[in-house]
């Protein structure tokens, strides 16, 4: 590997934001490990890039199982040696019931990807960075524009993104004294396979069903870019990228 390329990972990284920011890093030159559930996905974006294993890597890693956390980012440590970026992108939703009604094991299972998992992550991205020479890295996490405001129905989601501002501003702090930038994207109505649903219609919070506009994931993918090109005595600490027409201002 070019001693000059740095190395990112991008949890998530088979499909939508997650594989659309991996690619992106990618071209613009960076080493990427790809992780999320399952290999082939994860294969097939790589081999959409067309690079070879010195610059990409696939690691199926379900971010909930601290276990396989570890073995990914010792997986990172074998192929690169070193780790200047992580991407906090995994995550889950639960069904879209009455508060009332959701299963606490559907709660449990979304808090554990979308926050414990992101959590541990962190946990070894500082292990890592800490390690290393140079020391120092950044740390990104995907708030989404649910960190700020919920959609109807979807409590599990909203609390940890809720949390994952929490986790963004403590992770930022913690990380100064190891030269470690922590920042947070929030990103609304991206087009991937996530959103196609937006364009037949949504709940809202008036009950109504409406349809909603959606932006080019793209346009994530270069924030995410711009993010992770700056130095590390500079951080956008929070970023909101939304689709210019979704009903986000003036929700309430």
């Amino acid at each position: 590997m070019n001693a000059e390329r740095k190395v990112a990972l991008v949890t998530g990284a088979g499909q939508g934001i997650g594989k659309a920011a991996a690619l992106a890093l990618l071209a613009d030159g960076w080493a990427v490990v790809f992780a999320g559930r399952r290999r082939e996905t994860l294969e097939a974006a790589i081999a959409e890039a067309g690079v070879g294993a010195n610059e990409a890597i696939a690691v199926p890693c379900d971010v909930g199982k601290p276990d396989q956390v570890a073995a990914l980012f010792a997986a990172t440590g074998k192929a690169f040696g070193r780790l200047d970026l992580l991407f906090n992108n995994a995550g889950i939703s639960a069904p879209a019931v009455p508060l009332e009604d959701l299963r606490l094991d559907k709660w449990q299972q979304v808090v554990d990807t979308n926050l414990t998992g992101a959590f541990v992550c962190t946990q070894e991205a500082f292990r890592m960075m800490k390690a290393q020479e140079p020391m120092g890295g950044r740390i990104i996490n995907n708030g989404s524009i649910s960190a700020h405001v919920p959609r109807p129905n979807s409590v599990p989601y909203t609390s940890t993104k809720h949390a994952m501002t929490g986790l963004t501003r403590s992770t930022s702090l913690d990380g100064r004294k190891y030269d470690i930038a922590c920042g947070q994207i929030d990103i609304g109505n991206a087009a991937t396979e996530m959103t196609e649903r937006m364009s037949q219609g949504v709940p809202q919070a008036d009950g109504s069903i409406a349809s909603e506009a959606t932006m080019n994931v793209e346009s994530v993918a270069q924030a995410v870019v711009y993010m992770a090109r700056l130095p590390l005595d500079a951080n956008v600490q929070f970023m909101t990228v939304m689709a210019t027409k979704m009903p986000f201002i003036g929700r309430g």
